[in-house]
């Protein structure tokens, strides 16, 4: 059994990665393999199905050379996949009847429109908004707009799901169709206390339940392979998560008040609830954390849209650094922003402001200003956005919360996780190995395939680099007033 090793499939927005990981936690192998991106019109995003699979096929080739072992070593695989884009697909063939709807994609903008009436409701059933972003409404585009579709659809004949739910139908040679429960409570279909299809909103978006895959844990058997290129029969697919549930079970939040955040272009914080759905009073989002066995776990979901992104501008809007690792020394040239506030509403304000209309902004400046003050403004800015979710989160759940662990590229940034502690109040926690969310798959897979007897052995598998500590200096109630008075001037339109 200690030789046993996990297979991890990352299946994200521009390529899939797979990571070859010990029951010690310690990652074997490593390989991405990007695939092209498809734009047909002004902010439609379409990928092709079969180039998503190809793209695992050819990870899955990549990983086993970098590891140095074969398929047949693999105990267990785990999935996470970019969670709300949809596919639709013949069931007998399991040929894709269109490109898959990224989620990024705003085609159904116009349809959410009329669907605000019903938007209360809506949260209370499943924890979100209408919005593009989510499957429910892509679906109904694809039912509607595809030539033949919603009548093939109530027929039986074709099958709904995100990229789980395509990659397990593929894996395990079209023998099942599944999805799990935190890629489910992602549609804007599935009730976030029965676990179950909602037919209320399954009527709403005229969705046929024949379409519909099932809702499965994320930790269990839930296929095994057949007939995929690449891969033995037989091997066990026992993990399976959306991707920013799977980097929260990869940091092993697994106490009520627990958080994470990813640090990407732009910054994903969620928070462990605890056992059961709570209503957000602050525009958070609700959903599934995971599910394990019989018990499920909750999480809130809150967005900074404008994270490493904000350094990019620096780097390429602005020229003032020639790398984004250049960031962190240039901002440490200085001991403080001095005055300088930067709002990076490059794309609006998501949680807790929810003000698309928003604009970023630099105030503060005097002749003393600095290369270095712009700098470190920006950084304290990303970390100041990330305070607002947490501080939401925690009013919430009524609790303070306990720990934040991070991820992704900027968290290798000392200064930034610095100035995130400082503001947030919150101990940091920053994992050795920054790419949690295939590490968290293939956790999830160890758990479903009974290697470990509890969630405790889980945590030897994510030891921590680095703690920064929770300091509360007398600037930071300073600094966090003139923040909110920088956003306020952002919001103004």
């Amino acid at each position: 059994m200690a030789s046993a090793l996990l297979l991890a499939i990352d299946q994200g927005t521009t390529g899939t990665t797979a990571l070859v990981m010990d029951l010690e936690g310690r990652t074997l192998g490593r390989a991405t393999v990007e695939f092209p991106q498809h734009f047909p019109e002004p902010g439609w995003v379409e990928h092709d199905p079969e180039d998503i699979a190809s793209s695992v096929q050819q990870a899955l080739a990549g990983v086993f050379a970098s590891a140095g072992v074969e398929g047949s070593a693999i105990a267990a695989i785990g999935i996470t996949n970019q969670r709300e884009t949809t596919l639709l697909w013949d069931r007998a063939t399991g040929t894709p009847i269109h490109r898959a709807i990224v989620w990024q994609d705003r085609r159904t903008a116009p349809l959410c429109a009329t669907l605000k009436p019903h938007e209360a409701e809506t949260r209370g059933r499943t924890g979100l908004v209408f919005d593009p972003y989510f499957s429910g409404t892509k679906l109904r585009w694809l039912l509607d707009e595809v030539p033949g579709a919603r009548a093939r659809a109530e027929r039986g004949e074709l099958a709904f799901g995100t990229v789980d739910s395509f990659l397990v139908h593929r894996l395990s040679g079209g023998a099942v169709h599944a999805t799990d429960v935190t890629n489910a409570s992602r549609t804007l279909l599935m009730n976030l206390r029965t676990l179950a299809w909602d037919a209320s909103m399954l009527e709403l978006l005229r969705i046929p339940p024949s379409v519909l895959p099932a809702i499965v844990p994320s930790a269990g058997l839930i296929a095994r392979t057949r007939g995929f290129s690449g891969l033995p029969d037989g091997l066990p697919i026992t993990g399976m998560a959306g991707d920013q549930q799977a980097a929260l079970f990869g940091q092993t939040c697994f106490e009520t008040g627990d958080a994470k955040c990813t640090y990407g272009t732009g910054a994903f914080v969620l928070v462990n609830i605890g056992n059961a759905p709570i209503a957000s009073k602050h525009g958070l989002l609700t959903t599934v954390a995971w599910q394990v066995g019989s018990k499920v776990s909750y999480a809130f979901e809150g967005s900074a849209f404008v994270a490493g992104a904000a350094v990019q501008w620096l780097r390429d809007g602005l020229g003032l650094v020639k790398s984004a690792a250049d960031i962190e020394a240039l901002a440490a040239s200085v001991t403080s922003s001095d005055g300088v506030y930067f709002v990076p509403a490059l794309a609006g304000l998501g949680a807790p402001y929810w003000d698309p209309e928003a604009r970023g902004i630099v105030c503060g400046l005097t002749r003393g200003t600095s290369a270095g003050h712009l700098a470190r403004a920006t950084l304290e800015g990303i970390a100041h956005e990330v305070t607002d979710l947490l501080e939401a989160m925690a009013e919430d759940l009524g609790a303070p919360l306990a720990r934040m662990r991070v991820d992704g590229g900027a968290a290798a940034n000392g200064l930034l996780m610095t100035e995130q502690a400082r503001l947030a109040g919150l101990v940091i926690e920053r994992p050795v190995d920054l790419e949690a969310t295939a590490r968290g798959a293939a956790m999830l897979a160890a758990v479903g395939h009974g290697l470990f007897a509890d969630l405790e052995d889980v945590r030897r598998m994510a030891p921590v680099e680095r703690r920064f500590e929770a300091t509360r200096d007398a600037r930071r109630e300073h600094d966090r007033s003139g923040w909110k008075k920088a956003v306020e001037r952002a919001r103004l339109h």
